[in-house]
């Protein structure tokens, strides 16, 4: 796109004007949110950082009640311990808050996004808007809005493929060397970063058609995962690489939904989160591959809105005809990056495309069909493949020759980044909703007798701990009469009190405001047990919390 604003509008438009447009655009579209409050899994990089703040040497050597009962955070963690790494560094020097935080993490989704357009030079002449379609597709903008692992590991492996590529086409040793140490850091951020131990000599293997001494270099980082392995085992008595490995598989843990299920809530994700792909379809593809694509998707959305396929939803009551036509879309989307995938290997472009393809297709097969659960985390590093594919596509169209390309382009453009940003501020309203619930009990408690405790996790036990209250743990939940319980309905881990236990009890709700969803009406965006659907649209219903006063059994509250 880059060149297409050169040629029609400033011919004096630069990389260094692309580079400065894309930095305002990532920082306009996430300082917004720098307020947000801890979500999800944020909580425990965030507790990760302060053990290595007081401990660096023993990350996860600490306690922790995240499903029911007290248990090392060794054992809880599936992650490399890198970011929070990162994160102990910016709270130190910055500070704990989420503001802190939030600005701190606003590195990494900058490096990412800038990192894509130096990637893209090398596959499109419109490098700008393979950019762009990564910053403003959902998968990412919602993701740069949290303090998780996601987005710094990408950012490190787009930028380890870039030394990697220039160090093929040079053969400088030092450009093998950067793109090693990065691939290290990548996969101890996130252990799919290990995936660029394959991608990257396969993709070597078709461009030079032998081994070359670039093979060496891909011991550093088989050998820092060895290392951890080997350190986590000797600190924790198993090594976290292997334990997070039997968790993605294990029947405990995995959705219980068929291929086909996990196959087609695959694609829905993969439309919802490459939305830009969907919204550009116009200018992709012929009549009859858009109608074949739609009656995919249309067949996808009657089968969900028909309950032939039949998802885990948390959601008590779904509005299962809107998620049925939001799925069909979706799926549509799905198939049209696949569709990307297949019409850019058809044009011979070797190990270009089979670099691009691999990387799409690996990630998608591993966020639906081998990882323990489809949600958006797992698909987030798929793309700015993805978008570079979008760019490569639209430069074989005759739109890239017109002079009103430019503004054309802009609309699918902007409406994604609307669409993303409307999603961003449900999901921070739902994250703040749960702070405000714990900053309202902690006051209407803390000058009563009685201890408070809670159940539920993620950004509701950050808050809730913060003010002084302890987690349930079901096999020794110690209480007095006239303490309190307070369970949040919309989360997981709970289960309920006894009644013999209950002197008196009341709902209270939160209403979030939002019109898009993450984690409520079919949307499953961390999860897709709580839906087929990685976000929703529509009036986002308030958050209930379960306010409980315990008493002893034949006693009565005072």
């Amino acid at each position: 796109m880059y060149e297409l604003i050169q040629r029609h509008s400033s011919p004096y438009w630069t990389h260094l004007h692309s580079y400065l447009l894309l930095g305002l655009a990532t920082l306009g579209c996430l300082l917004p949110f720098s307020g947000k409050a801890f979500h999800i899994d944020d909580t425990l990089f965030v507790w990760t950082a302060h053990q290595i703040a007081h401990h660096p040497f023993n990350p996860y050597g600490f306690r922790l009640v995240w499903y029911v009962t007290d248990t090392p955070m060794s054992a809880i963690t599936k992650n490399p311990p890198l970011s929070a790494y990162y994160g102990a560094l910016v709270g130190v020097v910055a500070g704990w808050s989420e503001r802190a935080w939030h600005l701190g993490f606003l590195l990494p989704a900058l490096a990412l996004v800038l990192g894509t357009y130096r990637l893209a030079e090398r596959f499109t002449a419109s490098p700008l808007m393979a950019a762009a379609a990564t910053l403003f597709a959902p998968g990412f903008l919602v993701s740069a809005t949290g303090v998780m692992c996601d987005v710094m590991m990408l950012a490190l492996w787009v930028w380890a493929v870039i030394f990697w590529l220039k160090g093929i086409d040079s053969g400088r040793p030092l450009h093998f060397a950067a793109s090693s140490v990065l691939i290290a850091a990548c996969t101890l951020t996130k252990y799919f970063g290990a995936s660029l131990i394959l991608l990257l000599p396969a993709y070597s293997l078709l461009q030079q058609r032998r081994l070359g001494t670039w093979v060496w270099y891909l011991f550093i980082p088989v050998a820092g995962l060895v290392g951890y392995q080997l350190w986590t085992k000797a600190l924790y008595g198993r090594g976290l690489l292997w334990d997070a490995a039997q968790y993605a598989r294990s029947p405990q843990h995995v959705d219980q939904a068929s291929r086909l299920t996990s196959g087609l809530v695959g694609l829905s994700f993969l439309g919802g989160c490459a939305l830009p792909i969907l919204l550009f379809f116009p200018f992709l593809w012929n009549r009859r591959q858009l109608i074949l694509g739609s009656l995919a998707g249309a067949l996808a959305g009657l089968a969900v809105g028909r309950h032939w396929l039949l998802p885990l939803i948390h959601d008590p009551q779904p509005h299962w005809v809107w998620i049925g036509v939001q799925f069909a879309f979706y799926v549509a989307g799905g198939i049209f990056v696949l569709g990307l995938v297949i019409a850019d290997y058809r044009k011979g472009r070797d190990a270009d495309s089979a670099l691009l393809g691999l990387w799409v297709l690996g990630t998608f097969l591993f966020a639906a069909l081998l990882n323990w659960t489809v949600n958006a985390r797992s698909l987030l590093p798929l793309i700015p493949a993805a978008a570079i594919l979008l760019a490569r596509r639209l430069d074989e169209t005759q739109l890239a020759s017109t002079r009103w390309s430019t503004g054309i382009l802009v609309v699918p453009l902007a409406l994604s980044a609307m669409i993303s940003l409307s999603i961003s501020w449900g999901d921070t309203a739902f994250a703040n909703s749960g702070r405000a619930m714990a900053s309202f009990f902690h006051r209407q408690t803390q000058n009563q007798a009685g201890s408070v405790f809670f159940e539920g996790h993620w950004g509701f036990q950050y808050y809730m701990q913060l003010f002084g209250a302890r987690p349930v743990e079901y096999d020794k939940f110690a209480f007095q009469t006239g303490d309190l319980v307070v369970t949040p309905e919309n989360a997981t881990s709970t289960f309920p009190i006894p009644p013999q236990f209950v002197a008196a009890q009341q709902i209270l709700q939160i209403d979030p405001h939002a019109y898009a969803a993450t984690m409520r009406l079919g949307a499953g965006f961390y999860s897709s047990v709580w839906g087929p659907l990685p976000f929703t649209f529509g009036r986002v219903p308030s958050e209930p919390y379960l306010f409980v006063r315990l008493q002893q059994p034949g006693k009565s509250a005072r």
